[in-house]
């Protein structure tokens, strides 16, 4: 084996802003220095197929609830995998993740870290507490955005023990961002429409229903406006939304002027055919589409949750709205969309942004120095006992 023996353990390989995050990472970690393998709770989602090209090792404990004697069996499996690989570090993702991987790996492996890239809004108080009794376990909990850190020290976790790493673009993806027109074409927008979207998951923390009701003021006064969403549900949660969805904005006399394009997987291309590029979340940590929305220079509203104040200022390389507050997000559109030099100055400041403090040379400088860092410590720790 080569270099240091790192292990992810994540629930599934569905496309979402963790699992963009821990692919981003496999693909740029340094190969010459790590050795890496992933675990997961369910084989699904379409970067099974891509770790199998990049023949990365991928091992599926497959438990349906924690409180089975199953899970216990899985949970020692993942110990006897860790001790018969080696592996030095093992790296856990959200609840699923942490909670199952975190105690076993805690007896098996030198340095174990937890991730935690959100507040955690679909957690019921009992999983809350598991997790942070099981974070107490690991060498460090890993968070994308000061936001999560205040949230978790409220919850009752120690301060110094959280490492913030925010998360990173790859500026490279945004070099060259195709044809706009054909983009626009390809998603069914007439020629000389000015264009305003959403790329997300579609699911219902994301504020989609309050994008559809500022498209509905924007449309009412700048008919040639349309509006683009872009992503679908995750196959495990309520796949019938976007039918919601659609008829809500034929319901407010839009549905045709609302175009839901499904998964693309040319977000650069799209973002960059964009006039205005919204994020209306109720609830973020550091969004990896906002960041994405500012590298390809894109004028972008977003709502002021979590952490994305700690990327976008308002008025300086964007536009902050309060939550929930479709009226406040149709101003800003409306606003954008009536000042093209505005829009213009804010795209390109946003950019310079993402080139400044967010790139993925920087993420992933961190990270590596993070898992030295640690594994030297528990080494000089190990050494002198």
């Amino acid at each position: 084996m080569k270099g240091i023996r790192l292990l992810n353990v994540v629930p599934t390989l569905l496309c979402g802003g963790t699992e963009n995050h821990f692919m981003t990472l496999a693909r740029s970690l340094d190969s010459a220095r790590f050795d890496l393998q992933f675990a997961c709770l369910r084989k699904w989602g379409p970067f099974v197929a891509e770790l199998a090209e990049l023949k990365i090792p991928l091992v599926e404990y497959r438990v349906a609830t924690f409180r089975s004697l199953n899970a216990l069996v899985q949970q020692a499996r993942l110990a006897r995998h860790v001790r018969q690989h080696a592996v030095q570090i093992v790296h856990t993702y959200s609840f699923y993740g942490n909670v199952f991987a975190i105690p076993p790996a805690r007896f098996a492996a030198p340095v174990v870290i937890a991730s935690i890239r959100d507040r955690g809004p679909y957690l019921t108080p009992m999983q809350r507490r598991v997790q942070r009794h099981v974070c107490r376990l690991a060498d460090c909990v890993l968070v994308n955005a000061e936001a999560v850190k205040t949230w978790l020290v409220d919850d009752g976790y120690d301060p110094s023990n959280i490492v913030v790493i925010p998360n990173g673009v790859d500026l490279r993806r945004f070099a060259e961002m195709g044809n706009r027109d054909e983009t626009r074409r390809s998603m069914g927008i007439p020629e000389g429409a000015r264009l305003v979207g959403v790329v997300s998951r579609v699911s219902r923390l994301k504020g989609i229903e309050d994008f559809i009701d500022a498209a509905a003021m924007v449309a009412a006064k700048q008919p040639d406006v349309r509006f683009v969403v872009v992503g679908e549900p995750s196959p495990i949660h309520n796949v019938e939304y976007v039918d919601e969805l659609a008829a809500r904005a034929r319901s407010l006399g839009i549905g045709d002027k609302v175009i839901f394009t499904g998964l693309r997987s040319d977000v650069p291309a799209v973002l960059g055919a964009l006039d205005v590029s919204v994020m209306p979340s109720l609830n973020e940590a550091l969004s990896n589409v906002l960041l994405e929305s500012m590298a390809a220079g894109a004028a972008v509203v977003a709502t002021d949750v979590g952490g994305t104040a700690e990327a976008l200022t308002n008025g300086a390389n964007g536009l902050l709205v309060q939550p929930g507050r479709p009226e406040m997000m149709a101003a800003a559109i409306e606003q954008l969309l009536a000042t093209p030099a505005l829009a213009r100055r804010l795209g390109a400041t946003a950019r310079k942004t993402i080139q400044d403090r967010f790139s993925l040379d920087r993420m992933v400088a961190a990270t590596e120095a993070l898992y030295d860092h640690l594994l030297s410590a528990k080494h000089r720790t190990v050494a002198a006992a």
